[in-house]
């Protein structure tokens, strides 16, 4: 391992889903990366998924880092006290801001913006942008069927195999602080 991963982009729902397992995954993961010294990147929400994460991480003594819209503050209540929140201007300086900041990304379950994180990552890793490892936390499967789209890109012919995304799905918190500690899924090069 040539480097090591010292801050994450955690990509997650506003909201908190139906499933109590995926706020305590959430809350469990903010706790991990805190007690771990691994810089939480976020979308600077104190809401839903994104609020527990960034709570947990602060209650642990974490370092955070929240990243926002000026439209999105408009409409939500922002961060904690405790955290930096910077404000850019939409949400694709959002993204770019966050994919500078971070050295790998974790994938909780949430809705359409999440999505739309996770696979503008990996659109940015298919054109040779990035080699930063992903991370999908399948709380309660939650990203199953997920994969069964991609299975069907692929065998369809529009998309190669999920081993050249750097794409690694974990079942737990505990799996997931484990990888991103053992940084073995660091490329050194793309």
């Amino acid at each position: 391992m040539n480097r090591k991963i010292k801050s994450v982009a955690v990509y997650c729902g506003h909201q908190f889903g139906n499933n109590p397992e995926y706020a305590r995954d959430a809350r469990k993961v903010g706790e991990l990366l805190a007690r771990n010294k691994i810089t939480l990147v976020f979308g600077g929400g104190n809401v839903g998924l994104m609020g527990t994460v960034s709570s947990a991480a602060i209650e642990n003594g974490g370092n955070v880092i929240g990243i926002s819209t000026t439209h999105v503050v408009s409409l939500q209540e922002p961060a904690q006290k405790e955290i930096d929140v910077k404000i850019v201007d939409g949400l694709s300086a959002r993204k770019e801001e966050m994919f500078d900041l971070s050295d790998a990304f974790v994938i909780l379950p949430g809705g359409i913006g999440t999505l739309d994180e996770m696979t503008d990552i990996m659109t940015k890793q298919q054109v040779g942008e990035s080699c930063k490892p992903i991370y999908m936390l399948n709380t309660a499967k939650y990203w199953e069927i997920f994969g069964q789209v991609m299975t069907h890109m692929q065998a369809e012919g529009f998309m190669p195999s999920a081993d050249d995304y750097n794409l690694h799905v974990v079942n737990t918190p505990e799996d997931l602080i484990k990888r991103l500690i053992d940084g073995n899924d660091l490329i050194a090069t793309c």
